[in-house]
């Protein structure tokens, strides 16, 4: 999807629903699917949680705070994926080069990352390492389907329409997820998180949540053969 599509899709897209016609919707279908994933959800768990434990000296579970619906902070949790006490300082640069220069958002690890543990670079291709964020969704901090919760100092580049993203509930999915996330500018995530904001639907939510394993596996397919050519 080019930045033109992008803008298209912003002009077509109508007004904000009410906000909290949103959040009862969105709150049903956050809890009935998480219910009904349980079964498999909970031995998922248990399994990374040993194998992180297994591998890494450290926590199993990775905070950080960042900045959801209208600007308000949170605490959002991961699996931790990479060594106690790695230095951000390289993720910030990273983050600021593709924001200021336009270039496709790809992943600080696929050319290889020393701070990640083993296991790691799988867990974060898979998208595996998000699941904890299911807990701030039954929180009521995130919901499955909605723009990513960004870093503080991501924030800190946010241009004003930029901010229009967090009208939003942050999300564990969302559009720019399924329309190509890693070949995507900056600019081209948030129009299309702008677009999610103002055309939030159960339709949208359900479809998106259909899409979203298939893109997931595509984009690990991608990532594993740039890692294979970055080696060598």
């Amino acid at each position: 999807m080019t930045m033109k599509d992008c803008r298209e899709l912003v002009k077509q897209s109508g007004s904000f629903e009410s906000t909290a016609t949103v959040l009862i919707w969105k709150r049903l279908l956050d809890t009935s699917c998480i219910l009904i994933a349980i079964p498999v959800l909970l031995p998922l768990f248990i399994s990374i949680s040993i194998a992180i434990f297994t591998v890494s000296r450290g926590p199993v579970l990775f905070r950080q705070q960042r900045i959801g619906h209208k600007g308000r902070r949170f605490t959002c949790l991961k699996f931790r994926t990479m060594r106690v006490n790695s230095a951000i300082g390289v993720h910030q640069n990273h983050l600021s080069q593709l924001i200021l220069s336009k270039r496709p958002m790809t992943k600080l690890d696929v050319a290889g990352d020393s701070r990640l543990i083993p296991l790691g670079s799988f867990l974060r291709s898979t998208g595996l390492d998000e699941l904890p964020q299911l807990f701030n969704i039954l929180r009521g901090e995130m919901t499955l389907v909605g723009p990513r919760p960004c870093l503080s100092y991501e924030f800190e580049h946010y241009l004003p329409w930029h901010k229009e993203r967090l009208q939003a509930l942050p999300g564990l999915t969302g559009l720019w997820q399924v329309s190509g996330k890693n070949k995507t500018t900056f600019d081209e995530m948030v129009n299309l998180d702008i677009f999610y904001a103002r055309n939030a639907s159960i339709w949208l939510d359900l479809k998106i949540l259909l899409r979203t394993i298939p893109a997931v596996a595509q984009q690990a397919w991608e990532q594993n053969n740039q890692r294979k050519k970055a080696k060598g």
